[in-house]
């Protein structure tokens, strides 16, 4: 599937909601943006935190497959959102 931006940017607002309900994998999102809880409503506001978000999630096979299944998606999609806000090229993929 082909994402736009837009399309991309609300997949990464369901990554962040997602985000929420696996501790683990929120300490380390939080610990790598050096974050602090009371940061995190904050920085969803931000512009680059669904390219921040999407990074995240695919630099670990596991992660991705766990969050493509609890969003209902493909792993391949969510490279496909990351690919669509970053532009073609970026980690050799392009969007599909």
């Amino acid at each position: 599937m082909a994402y736009s931006v837009t399309q991309a940017a609300d997949l990464a607002q369901q990554v962040l909601i997602a985000l929420v309900d696996r501790p683990d994998d929120l300490g380390a999102f939080m610990e790598g943006a050096g974050l602090q809880p009371s940061d995190l409503r904050d920085f969803a506001d931000r512009p680059d935190i669904a390219l921040y978000l999407l990074d995240f999630v695919t630099e670990d096979d596991d992660r991705v497959i766990a969050f493509a299944q609890a969003l209902g998606l493909r792993p391949q999609d969510v490279m496909a959102a990351r690919t669509a806000l970053s532009g073609p090229g970026s980690y050799g993929w392009t969007a599909d």
